[in-house]
């Protein structure tokens, strides 16, 4: 039965994605494991743990995310993006779990200029991209029942240990802190509510699809300059705001110009897919400014 309650393990569980999966898949059975619980990098760690539970799904949000970090400490990337994936593929393959792990849109190169489906080239432009793509494939060597669900843009109500913020409440505090923002105009992607996406990876489970890799962000698409727009339109402020290019901001980690995900494997699956992200940003603003 599709819609039986679950043993569900999430790793990450008090991250920033992980904290709304808690919420959103409430009714299943949980078990919450976070990093100090257990590192995804001590495969004895991952084995014992889920030996322990046997889950019939696990949910890997475990990852080092901080693009800029990521450049400049690509071994530590490395260990944990993807070695730690391949941990949690090969103990869930031991296990009989199914795994859902979570990628990114940073696994393209942004030249395709409409979106991404799932079975395109890929092509990553920076350390992040490179390391979580290889946990991709560690995966799915690793497990043949698998999800891996690629998303972008991650912001919502908890913190992510990584960056600490997100781009919505960093855009908040910077326009009461300065009279001129400058955002960067030509980098498109799709902005994505943490609290959609937790609830789509309830119906992922819930529907058990085929497994493979499946995309799955808010609809639409824009770019930074036009996400910090739609931000202080929604909460009525006014700061100036000067568009910028990625070149002119000097990352430290170069970004694809276009990481928009088309999401058709969910479509094709049946599954209905997320509301539009200006939608999206509207509740979150609604709940966060209590409007």
């Amino acid at each position: 039965m599709k819609n039986k309650r679950k043993t569900i393990v999430i790793i990450g569980a008090d991250g920033q994605l992980g904290m709304n999966l808690q919420h959103a898949l409430s009714k299943h059975r949980l078990e919450l494991l976070t990093y100090q619980q257990v590192d995804v990098l001590d495969r004895t760690q991952v084995e014992d743990a889920l030996g322990r539970i046997r889950p019939e799904w696990v949910i890997n949000t475990a990852a080092l995310t901080h693009v800029d970090w990521c450049e400049e400490n690509d071994v530590k990337a490395f260990q944990v993006n993807a070695l730690g994936a391949r941990h949690v593929g090969e103990s869930c393959r031991a296990n009989g779990a199914r795994l859902v792990q979570i990628s990114t849109d940073y696994v393209f190169d942004g030249k395709k200029g409409t979106p991404y489906r799932e079975d395109d080239p890929t092509g990553p432009l920076n350390v992040y991209g490179i390391t979580k793509l290889a946990g991709e494939n560690y995966v799915r060597s690793a497990h043949p029942d698998h999800y891996i669900v690629r998303t972008s843009g991650l912001y919502g109500p908890y913190p992510c240990w990584g960056k600490g913020t997100n781009f919505v409440d960093t855009m908040l505090t910077l326009a009461a802190q300065k009279d001129v923002l400058h955002v960067v105009d030509d980098e498109v992607l799709t902005p994505t509510y943490t609290e959609d996406l937790a609830e789509q990876l309830r119906t992922l489970i819930e529907a058990s699809p085929p497994p493979g890799v499946y995309h799955a962000t808010n609809d639409g698409e824009c770019s930074w300059y036009e996400f910090a727009r739609a931000i202080f339109e929604h909460t009525g402020m006014s700061p100036r705001i000067e568009k910028t290019t990625a070149a002119e901001w000097k990352a430290v980690a170069k970004r694809p110009a276009y990481s928009v995900l088309g999401n058709e494997a969910l479509r094709l699956a049946g599954i209905e897919t997320m509301p539009h992200w200006k939608d999206a940003l509207g509740r979150y603003l609604s709940k966060k400014l209590g409007s």
